[in-house]
């Protein structure tokens, strides 16, 4: 049986390791990609911590990623061996109403690489319902700039292009300048938006503001549950609405916490567009919420769960154009070994952008 180096987490919160794995095979209707680059995302240490009910240990994680088509199972018929391609996280079946009207993103019966299955955290991944899910990646777009889009920025364009619909000349806060952050960032600036970053990394910051945000907002963790204050005395919905006159018309929460996702709604105008993109873990119970300013000031409070394959010749069309650069969002490129040691600590690491991995390091 042939092998492969893949990462490989034994129990939540255990240490990953490298170690060889046997190379999947490809499922009916399905592939297996040969993995060229793959993102290292918060979503991935959710799943490790145990977070993720689908899950089952041991466990390869990984749901961003690029590759070349190594093996096409039965009844594939739009995807050949070679093919360059990427992939949403969120993997349609193909059959149900919602893949049929081009909704995927929310299919009952979803497949995620790294979640539902082993992931692409190694040098090959199997992938279903190859004809709903695969995308074909241009020559002139890399391998690690569309290994990006497959969660965080495509969740990033579909959260302010799809579910916000933002409006050019319309402000926009983005709390959380990791990846899906300044993906939103350098986003709202080509859909004609103005930005304000916030963040605790002053780097991260520094990033947005080079993606072009206009204003960018020194955030740190309360110290009193009010969710408006930060340990340095900045309220940041105040500052917002100073900012804006009132307030944005759209935020966006990068993060994923109780903090970020009432700090994002309380900078909103009246009638303003929340998008929660950050992963909410329950801490003592489901998260509170400022459901009295929701109601009060009439604010339309959105999910955004990636991109349907069906949605990316949009976006794909900018970034051939130009006018969209993911590329610009890689940080640091890493190996499987260095992937692993990483991992556990990544919802503490203060990344100015995206981690990609090469499985061949």
């Amino acid at each position: 049986m042939l092998s492969v180096r893949a990462v490989v987490v034994d129990a939540a919160r255990d240490q990953p390791r490298v170690r060889e794995v046997a190379e999947p095979t490809a499922p009916a209707g399905g592939v297996v990609v040969r993995v060229m680059a793959t993102g290292l995302c918060r979503s991935d240490w959710h799943g490790w911590a145990g977070h993720d009910e689908d899950i089952v240990f041991p466990h390869v994680p990984g749901h961003e990623l690029a590759g070349v088509v190594a093996e096409v199972g039965a009844g594939v018929r739009h995807w050949r061996n070679g093919d360059r391609v990427t992939v949403p996280f969120v993997c349609g079946c193909g059959r149900c109403e919602w893949c049929r009207s081009g909704q995927a993103q929310v299919c009952p019966d979803q497949q995620q690489p790294g979640f539902t299955h082993w992931g692409s955290f190694a040098g090959y991944v199997a992938l279903h319902s190859a004809d709903t899910n695969l995308i074909a990646v241009p020559e002139q777009v890399s391998f690690a700039a569309a290994a990006g889009l497959g969660c965080r920025f495509a969740t990033a364009y579909r959260a302010l292009a799809g579910r916000a619909r933002l409006a050019e000349g319309e402000w926009v806060t983005v709390i959380g300048a990791g990846g899906v952050g300044l993906s939103a960032v350098m986003i709202a600036r080509a859909l004609g938006g103005r930005v304000i970053a916030v963040d605790r990394n002053a780097e991260a910051l520094a990033a947005a503001a080079d993606l072009g945000a206009e204003h960018t907002l020194h955030a740190e963790p309360a110290v009193q549950r009010d969710h408006t204050r930060g340990a340095d005395g900045l309220d940041i919905p105040a500052a917002v609405a100073g900012l804006t006159g009132g307030g944005s018309h759209v935020s966006v929460d990068a993060v994923g916490s109780e903090q970020t996702c009432a700090d994002a709604i309380l900078s909103l105008r009246r009638r303003g567009r929340h998008v929660q993109v950050g992963l909410l873990p329950p801490v003592d119970g489901h998260p509170r919420v400022p459901m009295a300013r929701v109601i009060g000031w009439e604010l339309d409070v959105l999910g955004s769960h990636g991109m349907a394959a069906a949605d990316y010749p949009a976006m794909m069309a900018l970034i051939e154009q130009g006018s969209l650069q993911p590329q610009r969002l890689i940080e640091r490129t890493v190996g499987l070994g260095e992937a692993a040691e990483l991992l556990p600590d990544f919802d503490r690491a203060t990344v100015a952008g995206m981690t990609m991995i090469d499985p061949s390091r």
